[in-house]
């Protein structure tokens, strides 16, 4: 009833909330990724989408499709696997930034284990600049990491907005440098934070660095100063500051996959580990507490 390539193109719309986008991840013409999503809708006798000329965004119904075709499309690949004979196997090094640590990042590796139990997986945590450094060493095979505005490579997961985080008593005072929490250098959100304020002629100061996402949540919560950080992955316990506030807007931030050199088994895992990122995509914006 439900074709694997409809759900599949359907997941990528629902990603990326954009036709375009996922007619270029999937490597296909626009119309036909339209054309992939009313068959589906037809099939379903349900409109999946809510769609104008500016927005794209999933319906009721859509919602309730996501999790039907991931699990549609995860037994349908089981089965072409078992029954091809054909086992991805080798040693994956795979590289997650720490914006991650907080989502349901590990029930995804977790699925990917039971399905691909010959894969031998590392898994190494790191500020996005940093695994950027490593793929581009030849240490790393598959990152999922924010992506540097000039580097066009990567097959975007999501796309999000970039917004000021504090605790919810923080009040910032404008004639004060604003105080800054930051990863430290090469980190992309640290980048931005200090090209948007200084753009902007507003002074700042730093009063936390760490590599530690979660020694930036604790003094952040400890009212220290702001950070910038994704919109959907917002950390418990901090709040997204007013627009009274007065801080620059940070613009937006691409979350991708890029792949490393490798080829061979380690490529054909990577491949399968980022087929199944792709298709949890959903999970990875929802926190994992």
């Amino acid at each position: 009833m439900y074709e694997p390539t409809h759900l599949r193109t359907f997941l990528a719309v629902a990603q990326t909330l954009s036709f375009t986008q996922a007619a270029r991840r999937l490597g296909l013409r626009q119309s036909t990724a339209s054309q992939h999503v009313r068959r589906l809708e037809e099939a379903a006798g349900r409109q999946l989408f809510a769609r104008d000329t500016h927005s794209v965004e999933l319906t009721e119904d859509g919602e309730a499709m996501l999790g039907f075709a991931r699990r549609i499309l995860e037994v349908h690949e089981q089965a072409t696997a078992f029954f091809s004979g054909t086992r991805v196997r080798g040693r994956l090094r795979f590289g997650a930034s720490e914006d991650f640590v907080l989502t349901r990042l590990p029930e995804i590796l977790e699925g990917f284990r039971y399905d691909h139990p010959e894969v031998d997986l590392e898994l190494t945590v790191e500020l996005s600049g940093t695994l950027y450094e490593r793929l581009a060493a030849g240490k790393l095979d598959l990152v999922l990491a924010k992506r540097r505005p000039e580097d066009p490579r990567g097959a975007l997961v999501w796309r999000d907005d970039l917004v000021w985080i504090g605790a919810e008593r923080l009040r910032l005072e404008a004639d004060r440098p604003v105080p800054l929490i930051v990863y430290p250098p090469p980190g992309i959100t640290r980048a931005r934070a200090l090209q948007v304020l200084e753009r902007q002629g507003r002074a700042w100061r730093i009063v936390c660095t760490s590599g530690s996402l979660n020694g930036l949540i604790a003094a952040a919560r400890a009212g220290l100063g702001v950070m910038a950080h994704s919109r959907r992955l917002i950390p418990p316990g901090l709040f997204r500051l007013p627009d009274r506030a007065g801080l620059p807007e940070l613009g937006k931030v691409d979350f991708v996959l890029v792949h490393g050199r490798r080829r061979g088994p380690a490529g054909e895992a990577a491949d399968a580990l980022a087929a199944a990122v792709l298709a949890g995509g959903e999970r990875l914006r929802r926190s994992g507490g």
